[in-house]
């Protein structure tokens, strides 16, 4: 297999005997087993696949470990709540009132590249595509799951809810763009908190991945990494610590795929 998949796999592995150590129901237990067991041999299977399979399979892992790795989640632990909130208050003061006279279109801004974040990684397998280096795909995938699961990982043992869940809603400009974003968070994730923040560090995972391949697109993308990082924070989707260890999983991430060449 290639390293991406070793990456998908052995995250999948770590899940079906992770499970085994949490205080989970039976019948979540199971699940979690069986899909994480059903998934690791799914990867080996798309290991033998053609080349095309492998290109795109990565996609569905990351979905796949993200609401599988939710399904983790027993309680918070309110102690490393309050801690990561300390910092938050620390940094902003309040933070559900300090970004309230930011312009509307910087607002709208946030949110929607924090709730097109996803569209990043198929994005960036397309640049290789057309720039004729699909030949770095291993590679790009190799980055980018281990740190995106990486980022899930954790959840394992550091649970906590967001600072929308536990706070009063922000006091924003924009705030049909705002209500949207809430309404895709609040529904379409596993409205738990993922420290490191998983947003973070696959978006900047991306930017990295194609470092000295193509550096307009580097340059463009690092803008959104940065940007998505802001519309964590100033939307009350992350905490700040969240976002720090995130930016930071991605660049030692990017540094051991370098030391090692995959």
């Amino acid at each position: 297999m290639r390293s991406a998949e070793d990456v998908a796999f052995f995250y999948f592995l770590y899940l079906a005997a992770i499970c085994w150590l949490r205080p989970l129901p039976a019948s979540r237990r199971f699940f979690v087993t069986t899909v994480s067991l059903l998934t690791a041999a799914g990867v080996f299977a798309a290991s033998r696949a053609p080349v095309v399979v492998r290109e795109w399979a990565p996609l569905g892992y990351i979905g796949v470990g993200y609401y599988l790795t939710g399904r983790l989640f027993v309680r918070p632990s309110e102690p490393l709540e309050a801690w990561l909130l300390g910092w938050d208050h620390r940094l902003f003061g309040d933070p559900t009132t300090r970004f309230a006279r930011w312009p509307a279109w910087l607002i709208g801004y946030l949110d929607i590249v924090y709730m097109c974040c996803f569209l990043l990684l198929p994005a960036g397998m397309l640049a290789l595509i057309f720039s004729g280096r699909s030949d770095l795909a291993n590679h790009y995938w190799t980055l980018v799951l281990a740190a995106d699961l990486g980022a899930f990982a954790p959840l394992s043992v550091f649970q906590t809810r967001p600072p929308w869940m536990i706070e009063a809603r922000p006091a924003l400009a924009a705030p049909s763009v705002h209500r949207l974003a809430s309404y895709m968070v609040e529904h379409a994730t596993i409205r738990v908190n993922t420290f490191p923040s998983g947003h973070v560090a696959v978006s900047f995972a991306v930017a990295l991945a194609l470092w000295g391949t193509m550096p307009v697109a580097v340059s463009v993308l690092l803008v959104l990494a940065a940007s998505i990082s802001v519309a964590c924070v100033v939307g009350r989707y992350h905490y700040a610590v969240d976002v720090v260890t995130g930016a930071m999983l991605a660049a030692i991430v990017w540094g051991v795929t370098a030391l090692t060449g995959t």
